[in-house]
């Protein structure tokens, strides 16, 4: 069997239509969620791009791997969802982004070539590299986010798209007057991207995508990462004028929020990305055009599902459809993603398992609490091998997809690091403390921030927008010590003793005695007597009788 990972950046769990959205219908979506299984409660490991794919493709907790924030380097050494896989016989391939940095330092250290099939792998999360593409290709010689440069531009100046950045100033930006509407702008946003459709971005990836299906080697995993729908807000004709401000629906805020605010909230609500969200003008002009590229990725999925259909491939591959973390849009008073509110820290997942023992399952949800390191295990479990369980942290969702009840977990967890954001030094906290970790048991959500403030509180079932912090007035204390005992199960959890298995474990109990090493015995009888036979044989021989005595 094959397995398609899909992820598309920032894309929100509620922007489809098989999840309800009221205005934006996504054909394709829906086709994957009518022959697989929705998961309507699946939580990332931390509401950042960085943090969040690295517990993806490690299968851990963001602070089992360490890489917590855009740019922290994942250390050398930490397996990854490709060595899980190759050890089980299946390749494992990049096509598009990763928000990876290498731990180019640890690699020096140890003498691994980037050049190298080995150092390749540990600089790019251990995939096989098809083609990489993170985007956000800013303005002159250093604006470039990644080191390496981009394919996608290449690609761009190929077609005619003139300058050293096409990215930027076709892809990326409209035009007005005759001058160049930047994307950064959120006044340009209902304007269209100056660029064929089939040149812009998300049809490049799906055309790279299909070229690799055509030519590889089954099995295989294929992470196909979007970089739409995440900023900047804009799309090329037709997808621009397909929404419009009528299809806005009211932003999810109430003044209470900013009543009496936790004072970690309260620092994010009065940031740059907040304070334009907060305008119903952007609003306007953003949701519109955010979803014109959701839009745009549901046809181009259809592209991928009429290809395997069309090549036979649908009935041998896995595909998972899912977004490293959500977008506020301007709900909670706030932009972008980083907390806890669920159109930040929920995400979308659809898994079509193809085999019959997933037919019991196929068009239902499931709403039991997943994480995104449970993704993983998945895979590594269709690929035919074994969960590494003292590496992997999540669990597999096979059982879900055969229509099984597996025994589950009780409560998901999430953390952010903000301590490279602005909102660190707001705050007067030290970049140790600046922390923050979600636990939520399906109800209850508890969020708590390190640097000795109060936790904060919400009931999602009566109040599933998450408006009133029941911590403000210092009730509920026995929810909030509940979940605190929760956190703290979760923190003593054995997460760095990866080099040994439960089974390697049970295999080093009592070696020692085996080998004949013996110590501590007081006769003999505390251990089996075959494991002392060799000390209750014949007597050594007494060799003083041939030393030769002097005189005789």
């Amino acid at each position: 069997m094959n397995i398609l990972f899909i992820m598309y950046d920032q894309l929100r769990f509620d922007y489809l239509s098989c999840a309800g959205h009221p205005h934006l219908e996504t054909p394709n979506f829906d086709r994957v969620a009518a022959m697989g299984v929705r998961f309507t409660n699946a939580y990332v490991q931390s509401p950042v791009c960085g943090a969040s794919r690295m517990s993806f493709y490690t299968g851990r907790y963001a602070s089992s791997h360490g890489a917590q924030w855009n740019g922290f380097p994942l250390r050398v050494g930490e397996h990854t969802l490709g060595d899980h896989l190759r050890k089980a016989g299946m390749g494992c391939w990049l096509i598009g982004k990763t928000h990876m940095k290498a731990d180019a330092e640890g690699m020096a250290r140890l003498g691994l070539a980037p050049d190298s099939v080995i150092g390749a792998r540990q600089a790019e999360c251990g995939f096989d590299v098809w083609i990489r593409d993170d985007g956000l290709w800013g303005e002159g010689p250093d604006g470039f986010y990644d080191e390496k440069r981009s394919p996608y531009n290449e690609y761009l100046k190929s077609k005619g798209y003139c300058g050293d950045n096409p990215w930027a100033d076709f892809a990326n930006a409209g035009i007005e007057d005759g001058q160049k509407a930047s994307g950064w702008m959120f006044d340009n946003a209902d304007k269209p991207a100056n660029i064929r459709e089939e040149d812009s971005e998300t049809p490049w990836l799906t055309s790279r995508t299909i070229e690799f299906i055509d030519q590889a080697e089954a099995p295989w995993c294929a992470h196909v990462s979007y970089i739409k729908p995440h900023w900047p807000y804009i799309v090329p004709a037709p997808y621009h004028a397909l929404y419009g401000p009528n299809h806005v629906p009211a932003a999810v805020r109430a003044h209470v929020e900013r009543e009496d605010a936790h004072p970690v909230y309260d620092a994010f609500m009065s940031n740059r990305i907040a304070a334009a969200f907060q305008q119903e003008e952007v609003r306007g002009k953003v949701i519109p055009a955010y979803m014109g590229l959701i839009k745009q990725c549901d046809d181009q999925l259809g592209r991928l599902l009429d290809h395997l259909e069309a090549t036979g491939r649908m009935k041998d591959t896995m595909i998972v459809l899912t977004s490293d973390h959500g977008d506020y849009l301007g709900d909670h008073w706030l932009g972008e993603k980083d907390l806890f509110h669920e159109p930040s820290v929920k995400v979308p997942m659809i898994v079509y398992d193809p085999r019959a023992q997933a037919d019991p399952t196929r068009g239902t949800t499931c709403d039991a609490l997943v994480e995104s390191i449970d993704l993983a295990p998945t895979f590594l479990e269709a690929a035919g091998g074994r969960a590494a369980d003292h590496i992997l942290e999540g669990r597999s969702l096979s059982p879900w997809l055969r229509g099984e009840t597996p025994d589950w977990r009780g409560f998901v967890v999430s953390e952010y690091d903000y301590s490279v954001t602005p909102m660190c030094k707001a705050l007067g906290v030290s970049s140790r403390d600046a922390r923050l970790f979600m636990v939520f048991d399906g109800r209850y959500k508890l969020i708590h921030a390190e640097g000795g403030f109060r936790p904060m509180l919400f009931d999602l079932v009566s109040d599933p927008e998450e408006f009133h912090d029941l911590a403000k007035a210092g009730a509920h204390t026995a929810e909030i010590d509940r979940l605190y005992d929760c956190l703290g199960r979760w923190g003593r959890r054995m997460s760095q003793r990866v080099t040994r298995s439960e089974d390697d474990i049970a295999a080093m109990r009592g070696r020692s005695i085996r080998r004949g090493i013996l110590p501590f015995l007081k006769d003999g009888s505390e251990v089996p007597e075959e494991l002392t036979g060799a000390y209750r044989g014949a007597v050594a021989q007494d060799h003083t009788s041939d030393t030769p005595k002097e005189g005789l």
